[in-house]
Parts: C-alpha cells; structure tokens; sequence
C-alpha cells in the first residue's frame, strides 16, 4: 500500500468551507481514480496552532502517481482559497505487516 501526506494550514474562517468542498466535491473525484483506497483527514484541536495532515491510501506508488499529475492539480486550485500555507506532499510506503487488521478493514 501507498500513502500522500500532505500537511498544510488552512484559515481557520474556512475550516467548514473546506471540509464540505472535500465532501461534497474532491472525494467523489478520489473515488473515481484506480487505485485509490481512503483518506484520513487530521485537523488539529486549535487551527491556528497546528497544521492539518491529510493521508490519501493508495494500492500502490503507480496509482498514485498517476493521480499527482492527472488530478491533483486541479484539486490544488480548488483548495487554494481555503488555504494559509502551500502544501506539503511527502509519499510514503505503508508497511502493511505493522497494521494488519487496518488493512483487512480498508479492504472490506
């Protein structure tokens, strides 16, 4: 399994605006791509303090690489007004052997 972490800081005025455009718009677009499986959104208890760190889970690297340069720049532009920072991208490996259970679940 693979993983894009982003970190980023969104202001704090359009936290609710962000999570209904995530709902209501970027997630029926991650659900349409091959490959992708969930996204966990972290936001911290205080905005202003802390960035969010949003994981998207992938099956894997080429799914969501694919993704990166087909999709994730217009999904960038629609978040942009909602954000206080730029955002971070790291991608990560998921060492599936640490968390099996977690991964039975995503699979259900």
């Amino acid at each position: 399994m693979f993983a894009r972490v982003l970190n980023f800081e969104i202001k704090p005025e359009k936290k609710e605006d962000f999570v209904k455009l995530m709902k209501d718009e970027i997630l029926p677009i991650l659900r349409k791509q091959p490959g992708f499986l969930e996204v966990l959104p972290f936001f911290p208890e205080k905005l202003r303090d802390e960035k969010v760190l949003h994981v998207s889970l992938w099956m894997d690297k080429a799914d969501a690489e694919r993704y990166e340069r087909e999709q994730f720049p217009k999904i960038h532009e629609m978040l942009k007004p909602h954000l206080a920072t730029a955002i971070n991208v790291r991608p990560y490996h998921l060492e599936t052997k640490l968390c099996e259970h977690f991964v039975e679940t995503i699979a259900a």
